[in-house]
């Protein structure tokens, strides 16, 4: 059976991650394969880790409004190193008004408070561009 292993990080300085060990968590439970990175991830790492793990997807939870700093510099890393095909989640406090900017830098799957998590499940599992054995 396919997984989809899955990079779950918490980006900048916001020390705020239960939301982000829910979703672990939840996506375990949905049979994914997840590595949790911890908090103060910089893109860098974030990336790094994608990369180590053969990750198809990549989870941001950001609270902190760095979303219009880490998206792109995650996108932009992805891109160097060859791996477009890495399917980019934001979860978190994301004004309505970013959402173009998140969409036209390749991150179609912002999930903001309140979302129910079967759907972020279904999205993942809908919308994941690789998957590993």
């Amino acid at each position: 059976m396919e997984k989809i292993r899955v990079i779950v990080a918490k980006p900048g300085l916001d020390g705020h991650d239960r939301g982000a060990k829910v979703i672990s968590r939840a996506l375990r439970d949905e049979g994914m394969e997840v590595v949790y990175t911890g908090l103060r991830q910089t893109p860098e790492q974030i990336v790094e880790a994608a990369l180590q793990e053969d990750a198809g997807v990549i989870g941001l939870s950001i609270l902190s409004g760095a979303h219009n700093y880490v998206c792109p510099r995650v996108m932009e890393l992805l891109r160097e190193q060859g791996l477009d095909d890495v399917l980019v989640v934001v979860g978190g406090i994301i004004p309505d008004v970013d959402l173009p900017g998140l969409k036209e830098i390749g991150i179609h799957g912002v999930f903001q408070p309140g979302t129910p998590i079967q759907d972020i499940v279904t999205y993942i599992r809908e919308h994941h561009r690789r998957v590993t054995a």
